[in-house]
C-alpha cells in the first residue's frame, strides 16, 4: 500500500495525494476564502466558506463566455453537457431540477441496494476489482432506470467511452469517441423512452417522465440528456465511493474488519471523510464580496468539499454531494448502490481467497483535478 510523509503541493495535487487529509484539516481550520497565487484561484474550504459561495447568487457553476467547454462544443457530449441540469443556473432549470429529485426520491433504496448487491455478486473476481467498481454501479443504475440486462453491457460501454469528455485531460481521440459514445446513448435512451409500458412501471425511467409531466418539462432532448447524466455521475462518483469504501475496509484491522452487515455505516463515513468528488469550482459571474473577500468578475473559486466535510463546526455537514440548491438528488440512491456493491464484496472476502485480496491490493488514484477514484492492481 502507498506511504507519503511529504503533504501536498496544493488544493488539487491533494486530490490524488496518497494521504491528504492532515492538510485538509489545516485548510478547513481556515476560515472565509484565500488566494492562492500559485493556483491563481481562490480557494474556500471551511463548511461556512463552501456554504456562503455555493449559495451566492453571483457565484456560477460554469462561467459565463463558456457554458460548455470548449473541448466538446459543437459535438453529441457538447449537446448532453449543455442541457445537464447540475451544470446550469437560472430559473429556466427550477423545473427539470424538480422533476428529478421527486423521480430519485420514488426510487427505493433497499431495492437500489439489493440490485447493486446482485449484480455485484454476479460480476465478483477477486482479480476483477479494478473494473468491478465501476461496472456494478453502472449496471445497477441502468438497470434500475429500465434497460434490459441484455442490454447493460453495451450502456456501460457506451459511458466508459462518454465520460473520457468530462476530464481536462482528454485527448482528441477520447473526446472523438466521446461524441460517438454520447449519439449511442442519447438514441438508446429515446428507444428505450418510446417502448415505456406498464410493464416499466416503477423504473426511474418512469418515474422521471411522469415527474416531468408533472411539473410541465417538456423538453425531451434535455430530458434524455439529464438520464445521461445521472448514468455517467454513478459511472464515476459512485465508482469512486465503492473504491475509497474498499480501501477503508483494507485498513481495517483484520481481526476488527467489518462484515456485510456494516456495510451502510462504512460507506456513510467514507461519503464524508474521503467522498469521490473533493473539489468544485464555482466562477465569478460579477464583482462581490464573500466572506470580507473582494472578488472580481471572471475570477474561479475552488471548493475544496473533502476539506469542508472534516471541518469541525460544519457539525457533520457532508458536502462531497453538494450543497443548497446544487446538492446532488441522487445522494441517498448513489450509497444505496455503494452499500449494495460492498456488502457483495464483504461477503466474498468473508472466506479466502477474498481477504488474501485485500492484502495484495495495491492502488494509485487517476489522474483528476476534482476526482478521488482509486485505479487498483493486485501485487501476488
Amino acid at each position: 500500500m502507498m506511504t507519503s510523509h511529504t503533504p501536498p503541493r496544493n488544493a488539487l495535487d491533494a486530490v490524488t495525494h496518497p494521504d491528504p487529509y492532515p492538510y485538509y484539516d489545516s485548510l478547513a481550520a481556515r476560515q472565509g476564502l484565500h488566494f492562492d497565487d500559485g493556483l491563481g484561484l481562490w480557494i474556500a474550504a471551511s463548511a461556512a466558506g463552501v456554504t456562503a459561495v455555493m449559495q451566492h447568487p453571483d457565484c456560477r457553476v460554469r462561467p459565463l463566455a463558456e457554458p460548455v467547454p470548449a473541448a466538446i462544443a459543437g459535438g453529441a457530449a457538447g449537446q448532453v453537457f449543455g442541457a445537464l441540469v447540475r451544470m446550469n443556473d437560472g430559473e429556466r432549470h427550477t423545473q427539470p431540477k424538480l422533476a428529478l429529485q421527486r423521480a430519485l426520491a420514488g426510487v427505493g433504496t433497499d431495492e437500489a441496494r439489493r440490485r447493486a448487491a446482485r449484480i455485484g455478486a454476479e460480476l465478483w473476481r477477486d482479480d476483477g476489482l479494478a473494473s468491478w467498481m465501476f461496472e456494478v454501479p453502472v449496471l445497477a443504475m441502468a438497470s434500475l432506470i429500465g434497460f434490459a440486462d441484455s442490454q447493460l453491457p453495451a450502456v456501460a460501454a457506451w459511458m466508459g467511452e462518454f465520460v473520457a469528455c468530462l476530464s481536462p485531460f482528454s485527448d482528441a481521440s477520447q473526446i472523438e469517441r466521446a461524441h460517438m459514445a454520447a449519439q449511442a446513448l442519447l438514441e438508446s435512451f429515446k428507444t428505450l423512452m418510446r417502448g415505456a409500458t406498464a410493464a416499466s412501471e416503477g423504473s426511474l425511467l418512469s418515474l422521471v417522465i411522469a415527474e416531468a409531466e408533472a411539473v410541465g418539462w417538456n423538453e425531451s432532448h434535455a430530458l434524455l440528456a439529464n438520464l445521461v447524466g445521472l448514468l455517467s455521475q454513478t459511472y464515476e462518483a459512485t465508482a469512486g465511493l465503492v473504491g475509497n469504501s474498499v480501501l477503508a475496509l483494507a485498513r481495517q484491522p483484520e481481526e476488527e474488519r467489518s462484515g456485510p452487515e456494516d456495510a451502510a455505516a462504512l460507506v456513510r463515513v467514507v461519503s464524508r471523510f474521503d467522498p469521490p468528488v473533493q473539489n468544485t469550482r464555482r466562477f465569478v459571474a460579477r464583482d462581490c464580496e464573500i466572506g470580507g473577500a473582494q472578488l472580481k468578475a471572471g475570477q474561479t473559486i475552488l471548493l475544496v468539499l473533502a476539506a469542508a466535510s472534516r471541518d469541525p463546526l460544519g457539525k457533520g455537514r457532508e458536502f462531497g454531494f453538494g450543497h443548497g440548491i446544487h446538492a446532488c438528488p441522487g445522494n441517498a440512491l448513489a450509497c444505496a448502490i455503494a452499500t449494495g456493491a460492498m456488502e457483495s464484496l464483504m461477503s466474498a472476502i468473508a472466506v479466502d481467497p477474498g481477504a488474501a485480496m485485500l492484502k495484495a491490493l495495491n492502488w494509485t488514484y487517476r489522474r483528476s483535478p476534482n476526482a478521488r477514484i482509486p485505479l487498483f492492481s493486485l501485487v501476488r
